[in-house]
């Protein structure tokens, strides 16, 4: 069984990471980890708290001389910051008046109120610390396991803004992903780089936050993952239940989603063609599905949209409410991005990879990761035995 799970608070000693269920044999370092971190911390319109944070996750269990043991992979990512809070996140209970940087005033939009009513937090610290994006940092670290082993099958992950506030970007099919993580707003195209900047300034000159739209791309998946059985076994399920569970994410479409809504159903579905140089000897005239037909992969790319709002916590709060008083006052400021679009495409990413090494390993199993590449060359082979007259 595949899983993971994180566990940390924004300001306290750091995040934990467990991944369980990849195969020995897949080849792993801090370094290669090291890398998706970094991408996560990059993008325009990012908070101080990337000043502070280098973040770097330390291999505790589950890998030996570079390779996965068929364990469960442990790893660490300190949180720098923690030593502005040792008293207030101290694990331990304090002994005597110490400043708990308490806080009772609600953030709109934010997980504290909920939150506060749920757990009986009447310190809003208890909620904000776990719910905040920090964890994120996590999710990429257990990401970044699961890409190592989708190297393995050749299959790449992209991704890439689509929107920031009004503007939009000409998001290709055939889009220069080597440009696009080069720019600071994950865009290939300078001049529609240029307007996503402009609007993250102004947010920030008006001292709000803007929010947009960023596409993952999932080349090279195999035919099949997922199932039509059962509604909690389909991939496209899955795929925007993960993304949903990002910060902030409201809303996730699998190709042209909405935009095929307005169209005619003979102009939005994905033709099937003899193709004898396809592995499946059968391809797709187009792609509007976004790679996943009845709950489940067809071989072309998976294609997901993701639409994050603004960020809550803003320079000019909104009216609030104390939580234990009642009283109306303005919500506190937390140090924040304004614009999270950019690194919230790696996220994504990591998200992607998580669905689809769990995707593989529940239909193709194995305990080392020879094995699972066995059970997936016999399945592709047995491909062959369709369209034989093509």
């Amino acid at each position: 069984m595949f899983r993971y799970l994180t566990a940390g608070e924004s300001h306290g000693p750091g995040l934990t990471v467990i991944v369980e269920g990849i195969p020995a044999g897949v080849t792993l370092t801090e370094e290669y980890i090291a890398v998706q971190l970094g991408r996560r911390q990059r993008g325009y319109g990012r908070g101080g708290r990337m000043k502070i944070e280098s973040d770097y996750a330390v291999l505790k269990g589950g890998v030996r001389l570079g390779e996965t043991l068929g364990s469960p992979v442990a790893m660490w990512i300190e949180n720098k910051d923690f030593a502005n809070w040792t008293e207030a996140m101290s694990p331990a209970p304090p002994e005597g008046e110490i400043d708990r940087k308490e806080n009772t005033r609600v953030v709109p939009g934010h997980a504290d109120f909920p939150g506060a009513l749920k757990y009986l937090a009447h310190d809003m610290r208890n909620v904000l610390e776990r719910s905040s994006a920090r964890e994120t940092a996590a999710r990429v670290a257990a990401g970044a396991v699961a890409m190592a082993f989708l190297d393995s099958f050749g299959i790449e992950i992209h991704s890439q803004v689509a929107s920031i506030g009004t503007i939009d970007a000409d998001v290709a099919d055939d889009s220069d992903w080597a440009a696009i993580e080069e720019s600071d707003v994950r865009t290939a195209d300078p001049d529609t780089a240029q307007k996503f900047r402009d609007a993250i300034d102004e947010a920030k000159a008006n001292r709000t936050t803007i929010g947009g739209v960023f596409q993952v791309v999932a080349i090279g998946v195999p035919v099949g993952l997922g199932s039509h059985i059962q509604w909690d076994r389909k991939l496209d399920g899955r795929i925007a239940q993960a993304m949903m569970s990002i910060n902030a994410v409201k809303g996730v479409q699998l190709g042209r989603g909405f935009e095929n809504t307005r169209r005619p159903g003979h102009d939005i579905q994905d033709i099937v063609v003899p193709d004898p140089d396809d592995l499946r000897r059968f391809s797709h005239t187009s792609n509007e599905a976004g790679g996943i037909e009845g709950g489940m992969s067809n071989g072309e790319p998976i294609v997901a949209y993701v639409a994050i709002k603004p960020i809550a916590t803003m320079t000019r709060p909104l009216p609030s409410v104390d939580i234990n008083t009642g009283e109306i006052i303005e919500a506190p400021y937390h140090r924040s991005d304004v614009c999270q679009v950019p690194p919230a495409c790696v996220i994504g990413e990591a998200m992607m990879a998580l669905v689809l090494a769990h995707a593989i390993l529940e239909k193709f199993g194995g305990d080392h990761l020879r094995e699972v590449q066995r059970n997936v060359a016999g399945y592709i082979e047995s491909h062959q035995e369709f369209g034989t007259s093509i």
